[in-house]
């Protein structure tokens, strides 16, 4: 397993240090925080262990939410729709999650949020007692002494996050809104990956793009060239097709200027439309395909090169839909075109090369890809 470092250790720690936060310091966190749970809700996912134990810090001071054990998805809710199952740490659990009678993910992980809030600004927690039972009477009953010292604003929002009645918290999209967290607010951007957005979306985007985009590449480091490797890439076991229809990577020395503009004269040729963007190619086809194809209207492949080392690029075509024979027509295309050997060869690579010492300024496929 491999997993990113995040060198800035835990939030929890960073608190410890400091005793406590500026109102400034622990706006901008808090911020980011909000964003990363909304994304996460967003796509069905309720964290249900929020605290600073397990909201790490970067080297650029931003967080990163981590460990989701205790995640709940979708399939777990309930026929009333709840999530019913009991779990978190004892000091920053919602009070409905004890109740055992059915809870809104959502609203009890912004309560989490909230302690997470309070810990910042304060430097300690909000409802704590050695006694279990004396600490969940403190929760159910919202009792926590909110100092005078602290903002009229950031005590209004913690007051609101920090409501035992689910029903009466404020909500993300109220968080928001607050006047406490819109000050200095930069909306956090998600890395989301577009390789399946509908042609028809693409269009739309590119039609609001006035500037005509630079070509740009991804550095690629050796834990995401090892994830390259075929012997690693798990893809088979949910794919319908063979993974190597799908997807396929050669190398190359080409600038991705130069590469970009090859690919486009090719496929241009070929009858396929093109929208470049910032650092990626996306091709596509509007037209009646094979019986075969699984959508035979459309076509759309997506080129995108990375920088595998100094004048070395890793160019990669991965097809989201659209018709397989087509699909490798365009890859025995463009391997001729660009230099690179039979694009049999490229389908069928099943080792990574022991040694790139070889590299001949030809565009030839990497083993193992």
């Amino acid at each position: 397993m491999v997993l990113e470092f995040v060198n800035g250790g835990e939030l929890f720690d960073k608190i410890a240090i400091k005793g406590k936060l500026s109102e400034h310091e622990g706006r901008r966190l808090f911020q980011q925080l909000i964003d990363g749970v909304s994304y996460c809700h967003d796509k069905g996912v309720y964290h249900r262990d929020l605290k600073p134990e397990n909201v790490l810090v970067d080297r650029k001071g931003n967080i990163k939410i981590s460990d989701f054990g205790l995640s709940a998805l979708p399939q777990h809710l309930g026929n009333d729709g709840l999530l019913h199952t009991t779990c978190g740490s004892p000091n920053y659990i919602a009070p409905e999650v004890l109740q055992n009678r059915g809870y809104d993910g959502s609203l009890s992980d912004i309560w989490s949020c909230g302690v997470i809030l309070y810990v910042m600004l304060v430097g300690y927690l909000p409802f704590d007692d050695r006694n279990l039972v004396v600490l969940y009477q403190k929760i159910f009953k919202g009792d926590c002494q909110i100092p005078k010292w602290l903002s009229p604003a950031a005590q209004d929002l913690l007051k609101r996050i920090l409501e035992p009645n689910p029903m009466k918290r404020i909500n993300i999209t109220g968080i928001r809104e607050h006047e406490w967290f819109k000050k200095d607010y930069v909306p956090a951007v998600p890395y989301d990956d577009d390789e399946d957005v509908l042609p028809g979306s693409v269009l739309s985007i590119k039609e609001q793009i006035d500037e005509p985009a630079q070509e740009k590449c991804t550095h690629i480091n050796a834990f995401q060239l090892i994830g390259m490797a075929s012997s690693l890439d798990l893809s088979g076991l949910f794919e319908e097709e063979d993974a190597a229809q799908r997807k396929i990577r050669f190398t190359s020395t080409h600038p991705p200027k130069d590469l970009f503009d090859m690919i486009e004269s090719v496929v241009m040729e070929m009858g396929f439309e093109v929208h470049r963007g910032p650092s990626k190619l996306k091709v596509l086809k509007n037209s009646k395909c094979s019986k075969n194809s699984r959508n035979p209207s459309s076509f759309f492949v997506c080129t995108e090169v990375f920088e595998l080392g100094p004048s070395l690029y890793v160019v990669e075509l991965r097809k989201s839909h659209g018709d397989s024979t087509l699909y490798r027509q365009l890859c025995e295309r463009l391997s001729d075109e660009l230099g690179a050997c039979k694009t049999e060869q490229i389908m069928r690579t099943e080792s990574l090369s022991d040694d790139l010492s070889s590299l001949d300024g030809e565009a030839f496929p990497l083993s193992g890809f």
